[in-house]
């Protein structure tokens, strides 16, 4: 028998989000075209200054992509081949590919249940096994900081470089202080389904280190600082100007988009409690002042029979992450086991995003928690 669907809920719209600001990105775009300046032009540089003062930092240098923001961060960092990299096992592949492509070693920390960001506790004994460990990438997953002040304390008793990982998090805040901010120096993802999305690849990098800055800003057009003359040397990582022109538009939006998520994960609390459906909704630390939900992680038995369910039920649903880094099979020579990690290990078994994009309507999130709730009373 088949399934008659009600209607259908994406996980994410885009096409929405287009509408209501096709007019403008249609004029930055024809613009740019017009002006045939595609490459580090006037709107790069009109994106950094307004990105840079949104994260409450000096300074910020646009790339390529998230990706590629991690890697000229480490780079900047001066990690040298065989270096160890500490960071958290459950997030997406680029954090821990960067550190590889860097010629660094990966070593992962467990997670903290409610958070799923780095336990503080298990990068400490990470660090206090493995000698060597020069930075510790802290992973602001899915919309909300890590817990960063107490890795800075034993970064600065070890003297360690923090890169904060903030692809998910442009605009998330750790005590009042804005994701990009708290560490050495921040890597941002413009990926299209982020928070603030390009129509392609773009990235940011933002520090109040003003000889970093300069670093970075080289690194990305092949180590030079002027034309023709390299003292370094980088890689090509421009971001370009069509999508820049793009992100500004975009950018306006920002906060009000953000507070349509952080409305929607609201609503989707209040009835999860109100019809008692049991799953758990993402954990929010006291820590964190402001949470963006690039996604809306909730955790539940059943969980691909779950996903299943919605998507006959027209509704969206993601697995972020189904296999945990430590288990790839591309890092098996770093000697890791299942079991090492449980916490990350029972999480990728457990958690499903919901749709929570800001314009999701709220009988939407009515139809989404009433599906759910029916699968579990079946």
């Amino acid at each position: 028998m088949s399934t008659t669907i009600q209607r259908q809920v994406p996980l994410l719209d885009l096409g929405a989000q287009h509408r209501q600001i096709r007019t403008e990105v249609m004029a930055a775009i024809t613009r740019v075209v017009d002006s045939q300046k595609f490459i580090m032009g006037d709107d790069v540089r009109k994106l950094e200054q307004e990105v840079a003062a949104y994260c409450g930092c000096q300074y910020a240098i646009g790339c390529a992509s998230g990706s590629d923001a991690l890697f000229l961060a480490l780079l900047a960092a001066g990690v040298q081949p065989g270096e160890r990299v500490l960071t958290t096992p459950y997030t997406f592949f680029a954090t821990a590919g960067a550190i590889v492509q860097a010629g660094a070693v990966p070593v992962f920390a467990d997670i903290d249940p409610i958070t799923f960001n780095l336990d503080v506790s298990q990068a400490a004994n990470v660090l206090d096994r493995y000698k060597g460990i020069r930075v510790i990438i802290p992973v602001h997953l899915f919309g909300a900081c890590a817990d960063v002040d107490p890795l800075l304390d034993l970064a600065n008793q070890a003297g360690l470089f923090v890169i904060e990982d903030a692809a998910q998090s442009i605009g998330a805040e750790y005590k009042n202080r804005r994701a990009g901010s708290l560490g050495r120096v921040g890597c941002f993802s413009f990926f299209p389904s982020k928070n603030l999305g390009a129509y392609g690849d773009a990235g940011m990098l933002t520090t109040n280190d003003c000889a970093l800055a300069e670093a970075l800003a080289a690194l990305r057009v092949h180590g030079a600082k002027k034309k023709y003359v390299h003292d370094i040397v980088g890689i090509n990582s421009r971001l370009d100007t069509l999508q820049a022109a793009v992100l500004s538009v975009k950018f306006r939006f920002l906060d009000s988009w953000t507070q349509g998520r952080r409305q929607n994960a609201d609503r989707y609390r209040r009835l999860f409690s109100e019809r008692r459906v049991p799953v758990q909704s993402p954990g929010v630390a006291p820590h964190t002042t402001r949470h963006v939900y690039n996604q809306f992680v909730i955790t539940c038995s059943r969980r691909n029979e779950l996903k299943t369910w919605l998507e006959q039920h027209g509704i969206g649903s993601e697995i972020y992450y189904p296999i945990p880094l430590h288990l790839q099979k591309c890092f098996s020579s770093l000697g890791y086991q299942e079991g090492d990690f449980p916490v990350s290990e029972r999480i990728a078994r457990e958690s499903l995003a919901l749709p929570v994009f800001p314009e999701l309507a709220a009988d939407d999130t009515e139809y989404v928690c009433d599906t759910i709730r029916d699968f579990y009373e079946r």
